[in-house]
């Protein structure tokens, strides 16, 4: 099942381009600004859900982040060879670990991403992002995906400065997701996937996740090592080779073998040189 969040109609499931309301068949309160996140907390099973008829087109421009404010974005860093090449990078995810970006950094295909600086490289990266259903602490490989909700398109949107990572990734809007959660029973081995990053329609990156340093299980393994995971989790799985810079008026999109396509345009609107940031020296 894919599960998205309409503007007009709250949450609802994706059928062949059609969108079909669920909220309240999911028992989610209609007054809820995160139905999907709220579900997830409350158990709420969507395999069985009797879904209704669709109503609409699913429109993308009405489409907001699956789940707008998770309680965690986990991200890891360097988890493919060639992207660790590419940045001259010295070490992988096994000696970095991962970090967390803001959760107030989520956006979905309504949004647009908003460029804080004039005179700073930003760059796309284009990732895999894994939604934990089932929390725990500890968790081993060999039971770790089946914590997992679901799977969804997700861009690491980077400033390129010196500050640590946590930072330079959790300006808002610098997380899109989406443009829907496709359910981890469809998606038969989520190490397998091919992931295509186009910016203004030429291709930058081109990789399956099959090539991660850390496969999703280890990843859940990891994570869950050191902090304990939540419903509604978001693990961004790293990103291969090919990140480039954003500009003004640009549209980046990443899409992922059977899980769709998120795409979002690009606006320096509001921008101010780095030099003039709060706390400069």
């Amino acid at each position: 099942m894919r599960i998205g969040f309409d503007a007009r109609h709250g949450l609802v499931a994706i059928i062949d381009g059609r969108i079909a309301p669920i909220g309240a068949q999911a028992g989610v309160p209609a007054d809820q600004p995160d139905p999907l996140l709220w579900a997830l907390q409350h158990g709420v099973t969507f395999t069985d859900l009797d879904v209704p008829d669709p109503v609409a087109e699913a429109d993308p421009a009405a489409l907001r982040a699956p789940i707008m404010r998770p309680p965690k974005v986990i991200a890891a860093p360097v988890n493919y060879i060639d992207h660790k090449i590419e940045m001259s990078e010295q070490k992988t995810i096994a000696e970095y670990g991962v970090f967390l970006k803001a959760s107030t950094s989520v956006i979905g295909p309504d949004s647009r991403i908003v460029l804080p600086y004039t005179d700073k490289r930003i760059d796309q990266e284009g990732e895999l992002a894994v939604v934990i259903g089932r929390g725990g602490r500890h968790i081993v490989r060999e039971e770790a995906l089946a914590h997992v909700f679901g799977y969804a398109p997700l861009l690491d949107i980077s400033v390129r400065s010196t500050e640590d990572r946590s930072t330079r990734k959790s300006y808002d809007t610098f997380t899109p997701v989406g443009p829907w959660i496709t359910t981890a029973d469809e998606i038969a081995d989520p190490d397998a996937l091919a992931l295509r990053t186009w910016v203004n329609g030429d291709l930058r990156q081109h990789a399956s996740t099959a090539d991660l340093i850390f496969d999703v299980a280890t990843l859940i393994e990891y994570a869950s090592s050191i902090m304990t995971l939540e419903p509604g989790d978001v693990i961004a799985t790293g990103t291969p080779a090919g990140v480039g810079p954003l500009a003004d008026g640009d549209r980046v999109t990443v899409a992922i073998e059977g899980l769709g396509e998120l795409s979002i345009p690009v606006t320096s609107e509001g921008a101010i040189p780095y030099s003039d940031r709060p706390g400069a020296l």
